[in-house]
C-alpha cells in the first residue's frame, strides 16, 4: 500500500459524527470554563460575607436574620427542578424530540416557579441593600444567583420556544444538554449560598 493511500485514509474524516456530546463537544468545555468563573465570583463573595462576619460583635448588625420560609420553600423547589433539566440532558442527547419538549416545559414552569419564590425572598431579607455591609453583601450575594436563574430561565424559553417551531438540527440538541449541565451549576450553588444566607445570620 502506498503512502497517498495511507495518508488519504488518515485524512478521511466522512465516518465521524457531526453532533457530539459531553466533553467532546467545544460549548461544553465553554460551559465549564463559564462555571469556574461564576464559582470562583461566589466563593469570593461568601469569603467576604464571612470576612466581615468576624470583624463584628453582633451579627447581622441591626437587622434581624432573615426569614426562613420562602428560602427554604425555592431550595425545595431548586432541588426538585434538577430532575426534569437531568431528564432533559438525557433526552438530548438521545436526540428525543417529545422527552426535550417535555422537560424543557417542566424546566421552565420550575424555573418561573422559583424567580416568582425569589422575590418573595428579597421581600423578607429583613434588610436594605444600603442599610449597612451585611445587607449589601446578603443583597449582592442573592442577586447574583438570581441573575444566574433568569438568564439560564430564558436560555430555557428559547430552546423550548425553538423545539416546537423549528427548523432543528443536531446543534439543537447539544444546546439542551449544555443548558441542563449549566442548571446543574445553578442548583449546586444553591445550597451553600442557602446555608450562607439563612443560616449564617442565625450560627453564632
Amino acid at each position: 500500500m502506498n503512502e497517498a493511500v495511507v495518508r488519504g485514509r488518515a485524512l478521511d474524516v466522512a465516518e465521524l459524527p457531526t453532533v457530539v456530546f459531553s466533553h467532546r463537544s467545544l460549548m461544553w468545555w465553554g460551559t465549564l470554563g463559564l462555571m469556574a468563573i461564576e464559582g470562583f465570583v461566589f466563593a469570593l463573595v461568601i469569603a467576604s460575607y464571612f470576612y466581615l462576619r468576624s470583624h463584628q460583635e453582633t451579627w447581622p448588625l441591626t437587622a434581624l436574620p432573615p426569614d426562613l420560609l420562602w428560602g427554604t420553600i425555592n431550595t425545595g423547589v431548586m432541588l426538585a427542578s434538577f430532575l426534569p433539566a437531568h431528564l432533559a440532558k438525557r433526552a438530548g442527547e438521545r436526540m428525543d424530540l417529545p422527552g426535550v419538549r417535555l422537560w424543557l416545559v417542566a424546566s421552565v414552569l420550575f424555573g418561573i416557579a422559583f424567580t416568582v419564590i425569589r422575590g418573595f425572598e428579597f421581600a423578607t431579607l429583613n434588610v436594605r441593600w444600603d442599610s449597612n455591609a451585611y445587607g449589601s453583601v446578603v443583597w449582592l450575594l442573592l442577586g447574583l444567583h438570581t441573575t444566574h436563574i433568569v438568564t439560564d430561565l430564558l436560555d430555557t424559553i428559547v430552546l423550548t420556544v425553538l423545539f416546537f417551531t423549528g427548523p432543528l438540527d443536531g446543534k439543537r440538541y447539544v444546546d439542551v444538554s449544555e443548558n441542563s449541565f449549566y442548571w446543574y451549576f445553578v442548583v449546586g450553588t444553591w445550597l451553600p449560598i442557602y446555608f450562607v444566607i439563612y443560616w449564617g445570620a442565625r450560627v453564632v
